[in-house]
């Protein structure tokens, strides 16, 4: 009887040893299908986003140079319009991540900052130089760098920088959807995000 009885334990404590490796290497599985999927929507999201916009300007461009003292005045202007195609992106590729496996949770280390790209068109009307003052390639220059810092103020009290980093934020979003649906957390500088309106308040 004794014998039958030890056979018996011998065998559960087998099926018992079976079932917990059988569990074990498919919750290996499940945490490395898991992971492989992140890694995927990772990949995925990581593309640049760009909001496009459009700006005109028109400038007066003055320059008065003294000749011999000052008896003689040397002057030269032009009406410089500008047309810019302004695009603002975030460079997803470079967002650095971490997954861990074992506290299911995929951690967003830095974000890439917007790049913001000028690609300004320049027409230039009613030029006048005299002899003793021509327009030289400084004085295009000078015009250049004079609208690139109009043109970044412009776009700093538009709404262009704001709508980029909600397509930003959208895009993010994605990750949030797939650690939740997941079971896993979503980190963001080491803070757990635990609802997409979090997502609109990160200092990015």
């Amino acid at each position: 009887m004794r014998k039958i009885l030890f056979g018996i334990v011998i065998t559960l404590l087998i099926l018992l040893t079976f079932k917990y490796c059988g569990d074990k290497r498919k919750d290996e599985i499940t945490l490395k299908e898991n992971t492989a999927l992140i890694q995927e929507q990772v990949k995925n999201v990581g593309k640049l986003v760009v909001t496009e916009g459009h700006f005109s300007e028109v400038f007066t461009y003055k320059n008065s140079k003294a000749i011999f003292g000052d008896l003689i005045e040397a002057e030269k202007k032009a009406i410089v319009v500008v047309n810019a195609d302004v695009t603002i992106g975030y460079d997803l590729n470079q967002i650095e991540y971490e997954i861990d496996e074992l506290q299911k949770v995929l951690r967003i280390l830095s974000i890439p900052k917007e790049e913001i790209k000028i690609s300004p068109d320049f027409e230039y009307y009613d030029i006048q130089a005299d002899f003793l003052n021509q327009f030289e390639a400084k004085d295009y220059n000078a015009i250049k760098q004079t609208v690139q810092k109009s043109l970044l103020k412009k776009i700093e009290a538009s709404d262009l920088k704001s709508n980029a980093q909600n397509r930003l934020i959208s895009e993010l979003a994605k990750f949030f959807i797939l650690t939740k649906s997941m079971g896993w957390t979503l980190q963001y500088n080491e803070n757990p995000v635990n609802n997409l309106e979090q997502l609109q308040d990160l200092k990015l």
